[in-house]
């Protein structure tokens, strides 16, 4: 299966019984809350069991994640203590859900992981390794560091995961992935996941996969459906905040996402909102990495209910209750839009999505409507009925 095939090309298996999975996987799989597999966990997962090498490309929210948790649990053999599958993520926190996801759905299978993650402390990692764990979801930096101090052994992983695989092959992190890469065996399994697969990424992948079967979706499939988008006229920046302002009130009804370019702005604007009175939490990759879990989980848990972040978030994070993102900024490059207003209508459920415009930035705005083939309409008055 050399050729690339679209998601419609591949058949699709609409059960999860149909896939032949273990027993055990499959009661974990409906302990975790799935009943039905998705589109692209319909097409790709038979074969990345399969041994296939496999890209496969589908929009935010549509549970690709679970999908990996899914396969490295039905390929594990636990009866080794040998770590067998390794999943590289770009962002800490995506790689630590990958873990929990994997342990969930593997639970009855009794799979081992281990997140690998920098920030962490190094002698609990090691520990961890030392002890034995069939799966490590880790970030490159980290999980190159394991590989050279010989705590991570790879002699037996089977499958290599690059997850969020346009992020990962970018220039910041390319290096590292192929550092990792020398250390596996040539045998190795290779699956690509992502949202968006420019045509550079896909050119590099003929360098370590072999033959991948190729799931993509149209990028006219990739508007957000369910999520309903708009804009608002910001003559200067400056009147930016008062807008937020007074939106605060609709944020809040649900859970909110506010996105700005640069970490510097996350912090005057989180500062500004707390003199106004406003409560928000904020993020970014700035932070030490136990602040960054507590804000998270405070935010998971609806106790916190507007966050203000950078990209670092924009990528793979599931927090079911996010029904509206507001792009204070709007992104740097276009494929970083669908990732962010991916945060809300996961999985088919309903979202709005606002974003802020300044009179310069029209032409970025009418580019990622086009560029998705989408309509981002101004916003009405009563925005709050629609989230």
């Amino acid at each position: 299966m050399a050729d690339s095939v679209t998601m419609d090309a591949l058949e699709a298996i609409t059960t999860f019984e149909s896939m032949r999975l273990n027993d055990d996987v499959l009661r974990g799989i409906y302990h975790f809350g799935f009943q039905k597999p998705s589109a692209i966990q319909q097409r790709a997962l038979v074969p990345i069991i399969g041994g296939h090498d496999v890209i496969a490309q589908a929009q935010s929210g549509t549970g690709k994640t679970s999908m990996i948790a899914v396969a490295v649990c039905q390929l594990a053999n636990t009866a080794s203590r040998e770590v067998q599958a390794l999943i590289l993520s770009p962002t800490r926190e995506l790689a630590a859900q990958t873990e929990k996801v994997v342990l969930a759905v593997g639970g009855f299978v009794n799979v081992q992981a281990h997140a690998c993650v920098g920030g962490k402390s190094v002698g609990e990692d090691i520990r961890k390794l030392e002890h034995g764990v069939h799966v490590v979801s880790g970030t490159p930096g980290r999980v190159c560091d394991m590989i050279r101090r010989g705590a991570l052994r790879t002699r037996s992983i089977k499958l290599l995961v690059l997850d969020e695989a346009d992020e990962m092959l970018t220039r910041e992190f390319k290096d590292q992935i192929y550092e990792v890469y020398r250390y596996l065996r040539p045998d190795l399994q290779v699956c690509l996941i992502s949202a968006t697969l420019p045509q550079e990424i896909l050119e590099m992948t003929n360098k370590f996969m072999t033959d991948p079967v190729r799931i993509l979706v149209n990028r006219d499939e990739l508007t957000l459906e369910g999520i309903k988008q708009f804009f608002v006229a910001v003559e200067r920046e400056e009147w930016k905040f008062d807008t937020l302002c007074d939106l605060y009130d609709n944020l809040t009804i649900t859970q909110a996402v506010i996105f700005c370019n640069t970490k510097q702005k996350v912090d005057w604007l989180t500062e500004k909102m707390r003199s106004n009175n406003f409560t928000v939490s904020s993020m970014h990759g700035d932070m030490p990495q136990m602040e960054r879990d507590a804000i998270m989980a405070e935010f998971r848990s609806g106790n916190t209910r507007v966050l203000i972040t950078t990209d670092v978030l924009a990528r793979g994070l599931d927090v079911q209750q996010v029904s509206l993102v507001i792009n204070y900024d709007l992104p740097n490059n276009r494929e970083l839009y669908i990732h962010r207003i991916g945060r809300s209508g996961r999985f088919g459920r309903k979202g709005v999505a606002i974003n802020f415009v300044k009179s310069d930035d029209v032409r970025i705005l009418r580019d990622i409507e086009q560029y998705y083939s989408t309509q981002i309409d101004e916003m009405p008055m009563n925005v709050v009925d629609l989230i």
